[in-house]
């Protein structure tokens, strides 16, 4: 008898670490859910989000992890965060970051360090890997499940804000003498391109996502493009290989072959990703198919117009458009001319010209946009802006473990300063500042 209760008190021990073990572990997990979604780019809890981290931080990474800042921090930071010396610190710094759950760039000679958000981040850099220390294939099912199934983050991350995350571009090549004139340099991928301190390719998230499940495009994976201090970390991790000007814009020029869309960062300069996306496959095209009319992606400045007496109703234009949104319609039921012609479908178009490319009647052509589309001037006008409609400003300002960056103090206040009114009224509402709300007033008396 008493070898039994000692066998059983045993077993009953054993299952009460197992179950105190998950629980801490969920807790490490909720904690960097909840550090996740203290930037304007989240993450939806739920139980395929946290089996999708499980698989791409450890428990004690999860940990370390959710205590870090929101804007890039450095060694000395991190090493005053997590209570440890400055070279384990920069130890597990380096391991995040080449497993590319970080990004680690040099500032001015500084060494520093930030977690990108989930999407055109840490999501998609897990499947650029070529290690292959994970199970690609479980994670796309889980990715799947996530964004395509759920659809809470995919409508978290397209329609939570008027800002968007991503534009798309005109494809140049369309572009006639009077459009060369109208457009803009941060409405051209050739200018990104061309402006940008370091460049990497990396294979495209979705498309190799969709070879896992089964049901990948022909279209080429080497076309997600990186810059500046991002295209530096990846490329010095190997998720991605350092190109020079003339390689990105040969790259662009080989999507624009297979109607790839062209979607940089909303911003005027600076963009961190110039993505070349399929209808079937990318993520921001899905969306722009199931809800065009939200305009999950930020649309160009121009919109395509169909001459109808040239115009033979082939339908190529639409067979070629990534989000189905022309059809061919009869011109007009009542008369002779009961002939079918493309129709384009304005309140979804995204202006990026696939159809003018692919009219070989030239009868689509390109027009500019009545509405003017206003573009955020870089990353961090457009993280405000975002913060601000997501009533979250405050955790960019007053982040906790970074509040001596007085740079970015600096940068993200400059920014609120020069919002209009009615933001600078919804950034005051929001912060509940005495401090930001005499600056403001300030501003106007001088």
């Amino acid at each position: 008898m008493t070898l039994i209760y000692i066998a059983i008190t045993l077993k009953i021990q054993s299952k009460g670490c197992e179950f105190m073990s998950h629980i801490t572990a969920r807790s490490a997990y909720k904690s960097l859910v909840d550090r996740i979604n203290r930037f304007p780019q989240g993450a939806p809890p739920s139980e395929t989000l946290y089996k999708i981290l499980s698989m791409l931080f450890s428990e004690k990474d999860a940990e370390l992890v959710a205590k870090l800042p929101i804007k890039p921090f450095t060694v000395k930071t991190a090493s005053r965060i997590w209570k440890m010396d400055t070279v384990t610190t920069e130890k597990i710094l380096d391991k995040l970051s080449q497993n590319a759950i970080l990004l680690d760039m040099d500032c001015d000679g500084v060494q520093q360090y930030v977690l990108p958000p989930p999407m055109m981040g840490f999501f998609e850099f897990s499947l650029m890997r070529t290690n292959h220390n994970l199970d690609q294939k479980l994670l796309s099912e889980l990715f799947h499940q996530y964004l395509n199934v759920e659809e809470d983050f995919i409508k978290n991350l397209f329609f939570s804000s008027e800002i968007k995350l991503a534009k798309a571009l005109v494809q140049e090549v369309v572009l006639s003498n009077e459009n060369q004139v109208e457009i803009m340099d941060f409405e051209r991928a050739s200018y990104f391109i061309k402006t940008a301190k370091n460049i990497s390719v990396s294979m495209c998230y979705c498309r190799h996502k969709m070879q896992h499940l089964g049901k990948s495009c022909s279209a080429p994976l080497d076309t997600c493009i990186t810059f500046g201090s991002t295209a530096y970390s990846l490329a010095k991790h190997g998720y991605g290989r350092k190109i020079d000007t003339s390689e990105g814009l040969e790259i662009i020029h080989r999507a624009y072959e297979y109607n790839l869309v062209q979607c940089a960062e909303n911003v005027r300069s600076g963009s961190s990703f110039l993505c070349n996306c399929c209808g079937c496959c990318c993520e921001g095209m899905i969306a722009a198919r199931k809800f065009g009319m939200l305009h999950p992606v930020q649309t160009t400045a121009f919109i395509p117009k169909v001459i109808q007496d040239s115009c033979v109703g082939c339908g190529k234009c639409a067979k070629a458009c990534p989000i189905a949104a022309i059809e061919m319609a009869k011109i007009n039921k009542d008369t002779q001319l009961n002939r079918k012609i493309a129709k384009i479908n304005e309140e979804i178009c995204l202006g990026c010209g696939i159809c003018v490319r692919n009219c070989h009647k030239k009868s689509i052509f390109l027009q500019r946009r009545k509405e003017q589309i206003i573009t955020p001037v870089n990353s961090v006008h457009r993280i405000v802006l975002m913060a601000i409609e997501k009533g979250q400003l405050q955790e960019l300002i007053f982040d906790n473990q970074a509040i001596a960056s007085h740079r970015a103090m600096a940068a993200v206040l400059s920014v609120i300063l020069k919002l209009p009114p009615i933001k600078q009224a919804m950034a005051i509402k929001q912060m509940k500042s005495v401090y930001l709300e005499k600056l403001i007033s300030r501003l106007y008396k001088d």
